[in-house]
């Protein structure tokens, strides 16, 4: 879809003038935190407003969102979600890795607060339990360490010579020491070596590809992080030109030419997420709603990416793919 599509659907006020957004006083306000930027999130921005209208509420109509983007700058999200409370706002969205519901918990416990994230929210010590999270938030999570094994399990599929697996991760995500653990524990089980590598810029991105070429590493597992997903066009053409075969977490990367993904739908997390909000608005307490767990995951695979690769994909592999882009 194209971006003049996309705004139409998400709502202009994703991109009007705060003074602008200030004539909406009388509507409940949410608060749209996020981690990293609009352009490549505009999709996910759609599936939470798609959330938010099952509910009952129509941006501009009858509710006003007031947007933050940290721009992948994560030190600016603590004064963002700052100003979020200090508005009153009437319910936090946070988006965009586990940080960022992370920083509005710490900057508020009265305000209620839904996340859409990829961790354990448990072990991120977001909520208390699942079903019961208490206190001010509950949220959905993809739960990503859950497709680890899968992910490394297609790549052995598709490349069963590839002993060594380059692993890509964000220095600047707080959960880049965790991945970097539990992929290598699930690597050692199915007889592959990890071989860490950082980016947390566009040069950082290239650097790591040239590492991936020069020690020969015969594939590439990247982590889901909202950096990446801002350059998955650049990760996707870098893979090609190097040329390493990659595996992702979203569809999103996928379609845009990279080679195969598994995961649950983010796009479906942001719509379950805008729900909650809606619910929330409407009286729910947070902490009465059990956390939202992926009941499907997807496998995407980019046939015309296989081919610029050389890879002949198994007829096995296919036949278990949700999605197959020729």
């Amino acid at each position: 879809m194209k971006r003049r599509a996309f705004m139409a659907l998400v709502g202009v006020a994703a991109v009007w003038p705060l003074a602008a957004r200030a004539q909406q006083s009388a509507l409940p306000v949410i608060g749209f935190l996020h981690s990293a930027s609009l352009e490549p999130n505009l999709h996910l921005v759609a599936a939470f407003h798609q959330g938010l209208k099952e509910i009952g509420y129509i941006e501009n109509k009858d509710v006003a969102i007031e947007y933050r983007w940290a721009e992948n700058r994560y030190d600016r999200l603590p004064a963002l979600a700052a100003d979020l409370v200090g508005r009153r706002v009437a319910v936090i969205f946070a988006d965009g890795g586990t940080i960022t519901p992370k920083v509005a918990k710490a900057a508020t416990a009265t305000i209620p607060i839904v996340f859409a994230i990829g961790a354990d929210p448990v072990e991120a010590q977001l909520v208390s339990s699942l079903n019961r999270p208490g206190g001010n938030v509950t949220g959905v999570t993809i739960i990503t360490n859950l497709v680890i094994t899968k992910r490394l399990e297609l790549l052995r599929d598709l490349l069963p010579a590839a002993t060594e697996i380059g692993l890509l991760l964000n220095p600047g995500n707080p959960n880049a020491p965790t991945r970097s653990r539990d992929v290598q524990e699930a690597a050692r089980v199915l007889g592959r070596r990890i071989h860490v590598l950082y980016a947390g810029s566009e040069r950082d991105l290239e650097t790591a590809f040239v590492t991936l070429s020069r020690r020969r590493i015969g594939a590439l597992l990247v982590q889901a992080d909202p950096f990446f997903s801002n350059q998955r066009d650049q990760l996707a053409a870098l893979a090609t030109r190097f040329p390493v075969p990659a595996v992702y977490e979203q569809r999103e990367y996928v379609a845009a030419g990279g080679l195969i993904s598994y995961g649950a739908s983010a796009a479906e997390a942001r719509r379950q997420a805008g729900a909650y909000v809606g619910r929330i608005l409407k009286g729910e307490k947070p902490g009465e709603l059990p956390i939202v767990q992926p009941t499907k995951f997807e496998m995407v695979v980019n046939l015309k990416t296989a081919k610029a690769l050389g890879l002949t994909v198994p007829p096995a592999l296919l036949a278990r793919a949700d999605e197959v882009i020729e």
